[in-house]
């Protein structure tokens, strides 16, 4: 099953396959030694002082004595890498580890070896990864919706106005499991409802109820543990979050008991009389007066509902929806507010569908997120109930305490196991939460309950042993399969969980673990690439998204889709029938059309950095709200 088989997936199969960077990668510079070639690998952004702090040499060859030298030329450390980690390539038969966690000076910094150099790091307080955590956010800003846009450096412009009062239409029927594609015309079920504002799913323009939530979610628990933060990212998050939360308020009409899920569709129907979203290369704004012959669902578009008004939801809908509601009512300074927030998150919560559950709701087609796994969602929002209970001392704290411990310990039992956090298991922020409030209530509230603090804890141990059982063996290390979708986002995932399982166990034995996930996002991979538009000297440059392709640059210049999280590298064999055609109103990107990545495509994995590289060089909402949360937390001390 793929970890993720999304709408950038099914997207625009015209597209597909493998293309790269418009500029070659900075460690291609400084060979001048014929007896070591290669490649220095290594984390773009930094490393605090006292963190273990790892590079790596890629070669055909021996290896050779490494040195650091600071800004100004000199050297302040040397020293010899480790023992070879085995092949990545038959190009590169030779990865060597190189060790400078001795460096420890604040500073910019690069390393060299036998005339190769590598990018520029930094060493610096953890505050700086507060630097990386609000590009993300100017991310969320060129991602919004509706009226209230940030114009940015991409000048975003209002879009989708039509929105407000969108047309709620009958689950479409589509051609096959796998496919988008629509049979026959859509069928109108409702009237008007105001679905505008929001943020842009991915590359596309699609809204997703699932997507948003997960997203709030972590931005509203960024927000709690955001500790020392400078002020204007903590504004900046506040304001983004808030943006978010406004949207999911829409979607949620707690007076008929409805949950809207999606407001657009991917793909038109197979008779050719209307287009969907992916069929289309455009501007957003440009949607809203679209006439053109079979565009009227991009004119107007049709929004879906999870279930008839007042019916049960899927679980992981109603669970992560009302844990996004839950954790903004723990956050919010007026009390009378907090107090709204968490009777909206209760009465989502108590909608749940928990008994004979079947297929989940995500989206339309299935296809695009099918998620498996609900449990974790109902414990992460049992357990934001409690906590937020508690801070406004509601009595029914105690209940949503017990649900969450049940929900956590049926998660343990069918669902543990398989996955670490992302987009599809929450279970790591939910159980550390859990922990929480199992901490902040008395003996008469945990007495009984189906799980304890070790269990919880285990389990978040258990989650970081997956990813260790992945790096043991990689040449880089990496904790996520980059053979499959969704590598970076899950490596950010371990990332986070490094941190949230020392906060409840207060042991430090995976901190090293998360520092070389947290490296391999941003350079010290085999391709050398920073997975975050606009962090680090070598970036990815061509991201599949209308707006940074129509109004960006393609030379890692401003203007630029900043703090965009893409797929990094993914499956091989998904790019095996190359990259297909352009879009006519799709500028080349890289403009030469070479793929300057292809000679380190290995163990099964390529990365692409193309525009119509859907597979590697998508961005994505969850993608980027899981590297700020994992940012945050690696941001406090």
């Amino acid at each position: 099953m793929f970890v993720r088989y999304s709408s950038r997936h099914l997207l625009r199969p015209a597209l597909a396959a493998a293309l790269v960077a418009a500029l070659a990668s900075p460690a291609t510079a400084g060979t001048a030694d014929p007896a070591l070639t290669g490649f220095i690998r290594v984390d773009q952004i930094g490393f605090t002082p006292a963190e273990s702090k790892q590079a790596y040499l890629l070669t055909p060859g021996a290896a050779a004595r490494f040195s650091v030298v600071d800004s100004r030329g000199r050297t302040v450390l040397t020293g010899v890498p480790g023992a070879d980690r085995g092949t990545w390539n038959t190009k590169y038969p030779h990865v060597y580890p190189i060790d400078i966690s001795a460096l420890e000076r604040p500073g910019s910094y690069r390393i060299k070896a036998g005339g190769l150099t590598s990018p520029e790091f930094r060493i610096a307080p953890a505050a700086q990864f507060a630097g990386p955590a609000a590009k993300t956010l100017t991310f969320f800003g060129t991602q919004r919706d509706g009226a209230d846009v940030r114009p940015g450096e991409l000048d975003r412009r209002p879009s989708h106005l039509n929105d407000r009062a969108a047309t709620v239409y009958e689950w479409p029927t589509f051609t096959g499991p796998d496919t988008d594609v629509i049979q026959g015309d859509l069928t109108r079920i409702g009237g008007r409802v105001d679905v505008e504002g929001g943020w842009f799913d991915a590359g596309d323009y699609l809204k997703f109820t699932h997507i948003l939530a997960y997203v709030d979610t972590l931005m509203w628990a960024a927000r709690r543990d955001a500790g020392s933060l400078p002020s204007g990212v903590t504004s900046d998050l506040t304001a983004e979050a808030r943006h978010g939360l406004r949207w999911l308020d829409k979607m949620w009409d707690e007076k008929s008991r409805t949950l809207y899920i999606q407001v657009g569709i991917g793909a038109g129907n197979e008779e050719g009389t209307f287009a969907g979203d992916h069929d289309v290369w455009r501007l957003p704004e440009a949607d809203d007066h679209d006439t053109g012959e079979g565009r009227q669902y991009i004119r107007n578009r049709p929004v879906f509902r999870a279930a008839a008004p007042g019916q049960k939801i899927s679980p992981n809908l109603a669970g992560r929806t009302a844990a996004a509601f839950a954790l903004a009512a723990q956050v919010e300074p007026d009390r009378k507010t907090a107090r709204r927030l968490l009777d909206q998150a209760a009465t989502l919560y108590a909608q749940a569908k928990t008994t004979d559950v079947g297929q989940l709701v995500t989206s339309l087609p299935y296809a695009f997120y099918p998620e498996w796994a609900w449990r974790d969602d109902m414990e992460l929002g049992g357990a934001q109930l409690a906590l937020a209970a508690k801070r406004l001392g509601d009595p029914r704290a105690g209940a949503w305490l017990a649900q969450a411990a049940h929900w956590a310990g049926e998660y343990l039992s069918h669902e543990a196991g398989g996955d670490t956090l992302n987009l599809y298991d929450v279970s790591a922020l939910a159980h550390r939460d859990l922990v929480l409030a199992l901490r902040a209530s008395g003996p008469h509230e945990t007495r009984g309950l189906a799980v304890g603090e070790q269990d919880l804890i285990a389990d978040l141990k258990a989650q970081l042993e997956i990813g260790v059982a992945r790096a043991t063996p990689d040449p880089f290390q990496a904790g996520a399969d980059y053979a499959q979708f969704d590598a970076v986002p899950h490596t950010f995932g371990l990332v986070a969980t490094a941190r949230l399982y020392r906060s409840v166990s207060g042991d430090p034995s995976y901190d090293a673990f998360g520092t070389r996930q947290r490296g391999w996002a941003f350079g010290a991979n085999p391709w050398g690439v920073s997975f975050m538009v606009g962090a680090g000297e070598n970036a990815e440059r061509c991201p599949h998204h209308q707006v940074a392709n129509l109004k960006g640059r393609a030379d890692g210049r401003h203007p630029m889709l900043t703090g965009a999280v893409v797929n990094g590298p993914n499956s091989a064999d998904l790019f095996a029938d190359g990259l297909g055609g352009h879009f006519d109103e799709m500028n080349h990107c890289p403009p030469d059309g070479v793929d300057r990545y292809e000679e380190f495509t290995g163990r099964g994995a390529r990365y692409v950095d193309d525009v119509r590289s859907w597979q590697a060089s998508e961005p994505a909402d969850d993608f980027a709200a899981i590297a700020l949360y994992a940012l945050t937390l690696t941001s406090t001390p």
